[in-house]
């Protein structure tokens, strides 16, 4: 269309560029995922399988966009963060936004049979996205310790309701019982009545996945064994030996930050 009469309509094209030296988020989450994970049987509260695909396609987000330097999911959620020098797409939040979801949910289609392969996808999965501007480096962690608070809060509300449908008890009276309970309320009722010790559940379900780079020698691989893969073995680049780690670990104290500086700096 170039050098014709219809150029002028490019003039309606908002350029929707993100402010410089912010960190940018983009953030996905399933669209109508309830009737989603009903409609194809996902194990209650939480099943392994479902959250092992949204980790692969999660991978194959920050295999696509080496400037997304940390993700971090729970549920159906995932959020890519990009660091705040990046250049890709010019910056321009709808197509940063668009490609990544898009890539993402594609992902997921793709490699559904990895992790369900006695069942056929129902009909295709839906996400939506946004992108979120952070100007500070403790804007991005509240962020962040913000998604792994809600990851708990939800985790916790999840295992109560569904035991207590599980033991019988209709999904409205769960929801009865559960209303207006604090933390200590909802582990009383995990402990006295399943034997259920909160802190002793997976560290999948309660802290969801973080997945970083780490730049490593062939040499310093073996060390790394000691670190439990999700979804097969970490990723590696050849040209900057880089991997993708995926870990269920608290993201929100100083530890995971003070051992990972180079996303901070990236």
């Amino acid at each position: 269309m170039a050098n014709s009469q219809f150029d002028y309509v490019k003039s309606f094209e908002s350029m929707d560029s993100c402010l410089p030296n912010c960190w940018i988020v983009v953030r996905i989450d399933g669209n109508n995922f309830h009737k989603f994970s009903s409609k194809h049987n996902f194990k209650k509260p939480n099943d392994d399988r479902a959250l092992g695909l949204m980790t692969r396609a999660a991978r194959s987000v920050m295999e696509l966009f080496n400037d997304v330097v940390l993700s971090y999911g729970q549920s159906d959620e995932y959020s890519f963060v990009f660091k705040k020098g990046t250049k890709t797409y010019n910056r321009r939040s709808s197509k940063l936004s668009s490609v990544v979801v898009s890539q993402f949910t594609s992902s997921y289609v793709y490699h559904w049979k990895e992790y369900f392969p006695d069942l056929q996808l129902g009909y295709p999965p839906a996400f939506d996205s946004r992108t979120v501007l952070y100007p500070s480096d403790k804007n991005l962690r509240d962020y962040l310790s913000w998604r792994q608070a809600d990851c708990h809060i939800n985790n916790m509300y999840n295992y109560c309701f569904w035991n207590l449908v599980q033991s019988g008890s209709t999904k409205h009276e769960a929801q009865e019982r559960l209303k207006g309970t604090l933390s200590s309320d909802k582990n009383e009722i995990l402990f006295s009545q399943f034997g259920i010790n909160y802190n002793n559940l997976p560290q999948l379900h309660r802290k969801g996945t973080v997945i970083v780079r780490d730049k490593v020698t062939y040499a310093s691989r073996n060390a790394l064994r000691k670190v439990r893969w999700l979804n097969g073995p970490p990723l590696c680049r050849s040209k900057a030996q880089s991997m993708l780690l995926a870990l269920n670990i608290d993201i929100i104290g100083k530890q995971f930050w003070e051992g990972n500086p180079h996303i901070l700096a990236a």
